[in-house]
C-alpha cells in the first residue's frame, strides 16, 4: 500500500496505526534515509552528501534505499509506504521493484486535508517542536510543491483503479476509523 497526502495531513501517525492494524511495517522514506545515514551505509553516505548541500537526494539513491528496505524479511507479507513514490519516475521504479518479486501495489490511500487547517497544524507543530524554519511561507511553498508533484500520481493511480481518498480532518481515532472502513470496502481488512 502507498500512502499519499500533503505535509501535515497526519500521514505518519496514520501510517503507524494502519500498518499495526494490518500487521505490516510502515516504511517512511525519511526513516530509511536516517537509518542509512546512521548506519553509515554507502547509500546513506551518498544521501548525506546531497542533504548537506541542500539538494534533493536523486531518485537513483532513493530508489535503491527503498528497494533494499522492501526486500527485507519483514516486508514479505506486505508493507505500507509513506512518502514514496513522490514522482512518476519513482512510480515506475516501484512498479519494477515489485514486479521483480511478483508483487504489486494493492491500494493507494490518499489522506486529504484542507490547506488552511494543514497550515495551522504545521505552524502549531513548528512552535511546539521549536522548528524556526517552518514559517507560514515555507509551509505554503511545501504544500504547493506537494500539490504540483503529487497531482499526476493521484491521476495515475486513479486511472489504475487503485486510489482511495479519505478525509484526514478530525481527531486521530476518527480518521483511523475512516481509513479502516475504506480498506474494509476494498477487502484489505476484515
Amino acid at each position: 500500500m502507498v500512502l499519499l497526502g500533503p505535509p501535515g495531513a497526519g500521514k505518519g501517525t496514520q501510517a503507524a496505526r494502519v500498518a499495526e492494524h494490518l500487521g505490516v511495517p510502515a516504511i517512511s522514506t525519511g526513516d530509511i534515509f536516517r537509518a542509512n545515514v546512521a548506519e553509515g551505509t554507502e547509500l546513506g553516505t551518498q544521501a548525506q552528501g546531497y542533504i548537506d548541500r541542500g539538494e534533493y537526494v536523486p531518485d537513483s539513491v532513493t530508489n535503491a534505499m527503498v528497494a533494499d528496505r522492501i526486500s527485507q524479511e519483514d516486508c514479505r507479507e506486505g508493507f505500507l509506504l509513506d512518502g514514496y513514490p513522490r514522482t512518476q519516475a519513482q512510480v515506475a521504479a516501484l512498479d519494477e521493484m515489485l514486479a521483480s518479486s511478483g508483487s504489486r501495489v494493492d491500494l493507494v490511500l490518499e489522506i486529504t486535508a484542507q490547506e488552511e487547517a494543514v497550515v495551522e497544524r504545521l505552524l502549531r507543530r513548528a512552535s511546539e517542536q521549536g522548528r524556526a524554519d517552518d514559517t507560514e511561507p515555507v509551509i505554503r511553498h511545501r504544500l504547493k510543491v506537494y500539490a504540483e508533484a503529487t497531482a499526476p500520481l493521484v491521476d495515475l493511480y486513479t486511472r489504475r483503479g487503485l486510489l482511495v481518498s479519505v478525509d484526514g480532518m478530525g481527531d486521530v481515532e476518527e480518521v483511523t476509523q475512516r481509513i479502516l472502513a475504506a480498506l474494509s470496502r476494498h477487502d484489505l481488512v476484515g
